[in-house]
């Protein structure tokens, strides 16, 4: 779907290379997790996928016609004035389709992954990690190529992450997304994605792109799982020797 080919990215001021030369493919319906030491350039890429940030040199070549990357940040940037389901609709009203056909949509979506019944309540009325999945649902909803996640889940506690990983999982599945996702935990890395990417240091560069098979994520005991323990063990070890790397 999008090969990654040879993305460098030079910030003038101060002069830095974030990102050198990254090359990697991303494939339709797969879930792919980046993860890296601080400052890495995690979310540079991110941004540049996303088309928020240009690359200073290198290319991405879409298999598609017209991509289109929805780029969920680390704020869930709900509308505190707009109901649950005015939230979810907001991709559809920006492209100016009838208010009653947007909000049905939303509606169905919501019923879609039990939800409905906060459709008219507000973003202050539910917890944290109801927000989260308002506004993933809410990105969904813009039916892109690619969704693009960054640290979503971060200022969630360990419970409530737990949940909405699973649930992330499901919703994954049950519409065959297509998702990149950056974050700083390793597990959640596992549990959600079907590759792992790991990247050295500034400057980032790719150092291990880690295939994960674990057939049942939504279990409560998936992080005791012997393939889950393997796969964490080789990944900090690549991030331990891709910290060591300038």
């Amino acid at each position: 779907m999008l090969h990654i080919n040879d993305v460098s990215k030079q910030f003038q001021v101060p002069p830095t290379l974030a990102l050198d030369r990254i090359s990697a493919t991303l494939y339709p319906h797969q879930t792919v997790a980046i993860v890296g030491p601080s400052g890495c350039g995690k979310s540079t890429l991110l941004r540049i996928v996303s088309g928020l940030d240009h690359a200073t040199s290198g290319q991405l070549e879409w298999q598609v016609d017209n991509p289109h990357v929805a780029l969920m940040p680390q704020n869930d940037g709900l509308f505190q004035w707009r109901t649950v389901v005015d939230n979810v609709a907001l991709p559809l009203f920006i492209h100016k389709l009838p208010p009653a056909t947007a909000r049905q949509a939303a509606l169905d979506l919501l019923a879609q992954f039990e939800l409905d019944e906060f459709a008219h309540a507000y973003p202050d009325q539910l917890s944290g990690g109801m927000r989260s999945r308002v506004a993933f649902l809410r990105t969904m909803l813009a039916e892109p190529t690619l969704i693009a996640l960054d640290e979503p889940f971060g200022a969630l506690d360990s419970m409530t992450r737990a949940g909405i990983q699973r649930w992330l999982v499901s919703a994954a599945r049950q519409r065959a997304l297509s998702i990149l996702l950056v974050t700083h935990d390793v597990e959640e890395a596992i549990t959600l994605a079907d590759r792992v990417l790991v990247m050295s240091a500034r400057p980032g560069r790719i150092v291990a792109d880690y295939p994960i098979d674990l057939p049942n994520r939504t279990d409560p005991n998936l992080r005791t799982d012997p393939r889950f323990l393997h796969a964490l063990t080789s990944i900090r070890v690549a991030l331990e020797q891709g910290a060591e790397r300038r």
